[in-house]
């Protein structure tokens, strides 16, 4: 065993038993590296990661390559998932040297720290022109030891070009108008996949963020540009191999155009951000698909993604048995054996598997057509379809449980969690799921008792230990998590423990010089870069994730501070907003959501009473992205800690709402239908 053994990640526990003299990142590895004055070989992957799996059996277990490793350099191993800025730095750096990037990332640094060299996967010999695994190392540790000077002579430029990317101070502020969003739709329309949705060629990313923002827009504009891009997108992958029409939830993405063919790992935060996503688009357009594929994402993340503690597990591996994808697809006659030849010619029509075999000789369950459209096919009746589809999903998903399933990370992160809190927070109050309020309530309690101590958060959680310095990610998706569990009880504790969060954000994680937010904290390691990233990537931009708490925040606090800087560090991106909008997806959604004319809701009333629950729902079943929601009697502590309840008086009695743009408020009204009409949603 080497030092592995002794950590909590998943991904470095499966290589606690590899011939590599393996490090985690920190002082005793980069101390060694520079008292031998040795080359750091740095490898970067995670848990659900396939390749990195492959690398691991290919080379990392081989003793010969593990003793070349070991001789010539000090060796590093990290899960990016608990290291988002090692990952972002490194990554950007491989990108920077070779035009490419992914995981697992191979990169190899100066004692200090400093890249000069690195790659992606390296197979164990030569192989589809990629270089093997010994030749790199050979050649990398002769050119360090004998060739030095040639080596580094572009390290200046290197790191020059990653603080340009990664940390680069920002140009002068701009106006915020409509003008933006509108030209980031265009962009988006010129890239839309308009038979498949989704944007560009394979493989297919479901790019929650960016779709997010369309809702956004077409709520604010009406117009039916980004509702059809939308509505096309979200339809094709609910149909796909991608989403897994057994057990609930998507996949990472899909290899092909058409959203068939899944890379099928199962990753929290794609599961938090779709849920949230299918159940905004359910209250704006009503279409019940939407609502069933919300509520079975939820379900499967409550089912098979969350610990007794309340925290939501990381990944799901795309491989079990060695095999990609085997937990999930089926052979045609295994199907009819379960089923039986009437329920399964009809749920074999539905999914797709008298199309032909789509997966190496196997089927992935897909919906190949519109329901109606199959059910007319099949000279069935809608309900006749309905049932059998129904008695075959429950026999197939009890077959599939007596499979082996794939191996599960389940650490706890804690962006990862906050994302996933607040979908269940909001899809408990859309939807009256009573579940869905008792699992945002525990996931709040696991945040609140494990991950956060002394006024500040840890990034993960395993086994009892929460380590790591929280990142701007954690605190901005964990303090939007918690907002959403205010508006979801109105226990004064969420709220206080939202400011919290944006607190410690304006205190350790603000550029005062250039403006905007550094992805890591004031008392964080010393990095060969400190990071501000930009861009969304698997998970919503940090910055981005900050920006949208304070505008919330301010709504309901009236704090100019918060409001100012948000509005600030929009304005310092206005002209990437507009021309890269498929990477900067939520910070257009903040956008959106100061250009709509934000809307604080105060109603002044007993949470649990009947005309509270009356005005709630009004708000609730609706999808009103631009607001913010307060409710509590006057004179309660909700009134004291919340500005916008402050002097609200109940008319006659009654429960009474306001609607207040800058603290201004139109006349208080007790009707659902009134407050609907002052919302603009009739």
């Amino acid at each position: 065993m080497n030092r592995l053994a002794h950590e909590t990640s998943p991904y470095l526990l499966q290589h606690a038993h590899n011939p590599v003299d393996w490090y985690p990142w920190g002082e005793e590895a980069l101390a060694r590296a520079q008292a031998e004055d040795r080359p750091i070989l740095l490898s970067i992957g995670y848990s659900a990661c396939h390749w990195c799996h492959v690398m691991e059996r290919e080379s990392f277990t081989n003793e010969e390559i593990a003793a070349l490793m070991n001789a010539e350099f000090v060796c590093i191993k990290v899960d990016r998932e608990e290291r988002p800025d090692l990952d972002a730095i490194y990554m950007m750096a491989v990108q920077l040297l070779t035009r490419r990037g992914g995981w697992p990332m191979t990169v190899f640094l100066t004692p200090q720290g400093v890249p000069f060299y690195g790659g992606t996967y390296f197979p164990p010999e030569d192989r589809q022109g990629l270089p093997g695994f010994p030749k790199v190392l050979r050649n990398v540790a002769e050119a360090y030891r004998n060739r030095r000077e040639q080596v580094l002579q572009g390290t200046d430029r290197l790191m020059a070009a990653l603080e340009g990317q990664l940390a680069a101070p920002p140009g002068p502020r701009y106006a915020l108008d409509v003008g933006i969003p509108d030209a980031a739709i265009q962009g988006l329309q010129r890239r839309f996949d308009a038979a498949n949705g989704g944007f560009g060629p394979m493989p297919k990313f479901p790019q929650p963020m960016t779709l997010d923002f369309l809702l956004r827009a077409w709520r604010r504009s009406g117009d039916p540009a980004p509702r059809k891009m939308l509505e096309v997108t979200l339809t094709k992958m609910a149909h796909g191999g991608i989403y897994d029409h057994l057990g609930g939830g998507f996949h990472r993405y899909a290899v092909d155009g058409r959203w068939l063919v899944p890379h099928f790992e199962k990753m929290l935060y794609d599961n938090a951000l779709l849920s949230l996503l299918y159940l905004h688009a359910y209250q704006a357009f009503g279409q019940p698909e939407y609502r069933r594929v919300a509520e079975e994402t939820l379900d499967y993340v409550q089912r098979d993604m969350t610990s007794p503690e309340g925290a939501f597990y990381a990944s799901e591996d795309a491989d079990s048995e060695g095999e990609e994808g085997k937990f999930y697809i089926w052979r045609a006659e295994e199907i009819e054996a379960a089923l039986g030849p009437a329920d399964a010619r009809l749920l074999g029509r539905y999914y797709g598997v008298f199309e032909g075999p789509n997966f190496e000789g196997q089927n992935i369950l897909y919906m190949p057509r519109d329901p109606d459209v199959t059910t007319a096919l099949a000279m069935a009746t809608p309900e006749q379809m309905a049932e059998a589809v129904a008695r075959g999903r429950a026999a197939l998903q009890a077959l599939r449980n007596q499979r082996v399933r794939p191996a599960r990370d389940d650490k706890a992160l804690a962006a990862w969690n906050g994302l996933m809190l607040r979908s269940f927070a909001q899809a408990a109050g859309a939807l009256g799921r009573a579940d869905y309020r008792e699992t945002a309530l525990s996931s709040g309690m696991f945040i609140m008792t494990r991950l956060y101590h002394d006024g500040r958060l840890y990034r993960t959680y395993r086994d009892g230990q929460a380590k790591l310095n929280g990142y701007l990610a954690d605190y901005g998706a964990v303090g939007n998590g918690l907002l959403d569990l205010w508006e979801l009880t109105f226990d004064p504790f969420w709220f206080m423990a939202a400011r919290e969060m944006a607190q410690a954000i304006m205190t350790h994680f603000v550029d005062e010089k250039h403006g905007g937010f550094f992805d890591t904290s004031d008392d964080h390691e010393k990095l060969v870069v400190r990071p501000k990233e930009l861009q969304d990537n698997a998970v919503p931009s940090g910055g981005a994730l900050a920006t949208e708490l304070l505008l919330r925040l301010a709504l309901l606090c009236g704090a100019p501070d918060y409001h100012g800087w948000a509005v600030g560090t929009l304005q310092l991106l206005v002209p990437q907003l507009a021309e890269n909008p498929q990477t900067l997806g939520h910070w257009l959604g903040a956008l959106e959501f100061e250009l709509s004319s934000p809307r604080g809701i105060a109603i002044s009333g007993d949470p649990e009473a009947a005309d509270t629950r009356a005005l709630l729902e009004a708000v609730r079943r609706n999808y009103v992205p631009g607001a913010a929601l307060a409710v509590g009697l006057p004179n309660s502590e909700a009134a004291a800690l919340v500005a916008l309840l402050a002097d609200r008086p109940q008319v006659e009695g009654r429960a009474t709402a306001y609607v207040c743009h800058d603290f201004i408020c139109e006349e208080p009204v007790t009707a659902p239908a009134a407050l609907r009409e002052q919302l603009r949603l009739d």
